[in-house]
């Protein structure tokens, strides 16, 4: 493939945005130029009165080629709704097959902090390699909008296989922590060195099970008041499947798990998405707003029988046996996705307690809480 061209079949339509007044969770969302917004397994960060929402590029994985990424896009705004495109801030690299950050490699997640004692912006990714390992890479950055340079990379933190994370710092003495699936395992919650780009070795662990798709993937950290909370999904692939959500009194746990924010939901597929990240809105008093991706689309799964086969396939110790069995048997199901049109799903959490819930709603709007 050559990685620095397209057939334009493979390029977005471009219609004109008009301006929005609300979230439609799983509706198309355009930026400001009228193009889909390409911030997938993204987060929000607020700085100095901007809204800046960011994530992997998929402008270009339409499933048709060995294109997994196009870097890490970024997208500003002043009221949630409106996004305008400020590029991609940390691109791809196409001249080295072998970096993390080349077009072919499976990066996910990027999770930018930043750190207020060096003034960096810290972005810790995860890419999937071939031989089934999950590695790290860490960039840092002098301005939230780059330029980012790699400064560790092919990490293994603390010596294991890191899958899905997410970084936290604390806010008052400013700590950072690390939270991410030991590959098909358990959850761990690693202390971050002072300058954000590494591990202590201090660590707990958590969420103990088996194999998939029991093993919890796709932490998503937030604090209310003296609580930690943690959104987690189970590990199936791109196919969705049902939420947990769990609560501690300090990061390291014990960790209790509540049950899945989406009781509403009969699929068990948290409404055909997973969770990202959990953003607390600064100017409104308990607004926390969870994004998660539609990796499918509007592709129909049947969520039980995915769980099924990820659970039969790793059972048996040779799940890559019985996925090439499966998709020879249902290849449709097992087609790779278009996510460069991959949709977005951004919900408020409700509290009942300590409960964190999920309710569905068509359209909603952030003037609408105090």
């Amino acid at each position: 493939m050559t990685t620095n061209s397209f057939d334009q079949d493979s390029k977005l339509d471009a219609p004109t945005a008009a301006r929005r007044t609300s979230i439609t969770p799983g509706q198309p969302w355009l930026d400001t130029n009228g193009n889909l917004i390409q911030a997938h397994g993204g987060s929000i960060l607020y700085d100095a009165g901007t809204f800046y929402w960011y994530g992997e590029n998929k402008e270009h994985t339409t499933g048709h080629t060995d294109t997994w990424h196009w870097g890490v896009r970024c997208y500003a705004s002043q009221d949630l709704y409106n996004w305008e495109d400020r590029g991609v801030i940390i691109p791809p690299v196409l001249d080295d097959p072998t970096s993390p950050l080349h077009p072919s490699q499976k990066m996910d997640r990027p999770h930018i902090i930043h750190n207020r004692f060096t003034g960096q912006y810290v972005c810790w990714i995860k890419v999937m390699y071939p031989d089934d390992t999950q590695k790290s890479s860490v960039l840092v950055a002098d301005s939230l909008l780059g330029p980012y340079r790699v400064v560790r990379s092919h990490l293994r933190p603390l010596g294991m296989s890191a899958g899905d994370f997410d970084l936290v710092v604390d806010p008052v003495d400013g700590k950072g922590y690390y939270i991410f699936e030991r590959v098909h395992s358990e959850l761990i919650i690693a202390d971050l060195t002072d300058d954000y780009t590494n591990v202590t070795g201090y660590y707990s662990t958590h969420f103990p099970h088996p194999h998939p798709p029991f093993v919890r993937e796709a932490p998503a950290y937030f604090r209310r008041g003296s609580l930690h909370y943690l959104f987690t999904s189970g590990t199936s692939g791109y196919f969705p499947n049902a939420s947990e959500v769990a609560v501690a009194k300090t990061y390291h746990g014990p960790w209790t798990v509540l049950g899945d924010p989406h009781p509403n939901d009969e699929t068990r597929t948290s409404y055909r998405s997973q969770i990202c990240s959990v953003f607390k809105h600064p100017h409104k008093k308990d607004l926390f707003i969870a994004l998660a991706d539609r990796w499918l689309g509007d592709r129909d799964v049947d969520a039980r029988k995915a769980a099924m086969m990820f659970e039969t396939a790793f059972a048996s110790g040779r799940p890559a046996d019985f996925f090439r069995q499966y998709e020879q048997e249902d290849p449709e199901v097992f087609a790779a996705p278009d996510t460069s049109r991959a949709g977005y799903v951004w919900l408020p959490v409700r509290f009942d307690g300590d409960m964190a819930y999920l309710d569905w709603q068509d359209e909603w709007r952030i003037e609408d809480y105090e």
